[in-house]
């Protein structure tokens, strides 16, 4: 079997542009479920007991629906109910954020939790307003603590962008399928897709846990 990745070059304009929206529509993401998550979280610990409850369903739901459920839901239905309309990186956005965000608010409150209860106590005895001990003295220590974890949720979320293909985001593998059907050469363009990925997922990885290494100390106590 001969391989020709002279395709790649035909089209490298059009698969660059693939490769823009995916790191637009990760980064975005990332930024949104992260802080999402963050306020979940906190309203979960030191939020009034009835909001509580639905916190823990929406977490739990979020984890039990496949993202690709999400994301058509948000692209299909959403408009429907809402009565607005969106274009499909709006709603891979949304539906990326609401799905990503339950998973970011469990690894906050883990981060937060994992903290010695002393320390609280022992800020709270001093004078400390409950915010001033979430901000000067927990989180702080739970951010550095998180940030594997965190590293590992961005990489998902690059990942999980190759999804929002099916709801027709010009996203990198959106941009594949198309120049693999008219141009029939599946094995050279996914392949090409393939390293792309690997391209923009490792240093991510590397670089998160490089990083951590260097501020683990901060975050012992």
């Amino acid at each position: 079997m001969d391989f020709d990745f002279a395709v790649i070059g035909d089209n490298w304009r059009f698969l660059a542009y693939g490769v823009w929206i995916t790191i637009l529509l990760s980064a975005v993401s990332g930024f949104t479920s992260l802080a999402a998550g963050l306020v979940i979280a906190l309203l979960r610990l030191y939020g009034p007991g009835w909001l509580r409850v639905p916190i823990v369903l929406y977490i739990d739901s979020m984890r039990a629906i496949p993202v690709l459920v999400v994301l058509v839901w948000t692209f299909f239905a959403l408009p429907i109910v809402a009565g607005v309309t969106m274009s499909p990186f709006t709603a891979a956005l949304i539906g990326l954020t609401v799905h990503l965000a339950a998973y970011a608010a469990e690894i906050v409150r883990a981060g937060i939790e994992s903290v010695r209860p002393g320390q609280t106590r022992a800020a709270l005895a001093l004078g400390m307003s409950r915010a001033q001990v979430v901000r000067r003295i927990l989180l702080p220590q739970a951010i550095v603590r998180m940030l594997p974890a965190f590293g590992s949720l961005l990489s998902v979320t690059i990942k999980d962008t190759a999804i929002a293909s099916v709801i027709a985001v010009p996203e990198l593998m959106r941009q594949s399928e198309t120049v693999a059907g008219q141009s029939f050469q599946p094995i050279e363009v996914f392949t090409f897709a393939m390293l792309l990925y690997f391209l923009m997922l490792f240093p991510v990885t590397r670089g998160v846990d490089r990083f951590y290494r260097r501020v683990a100390h901060l975050g012992r106590s």
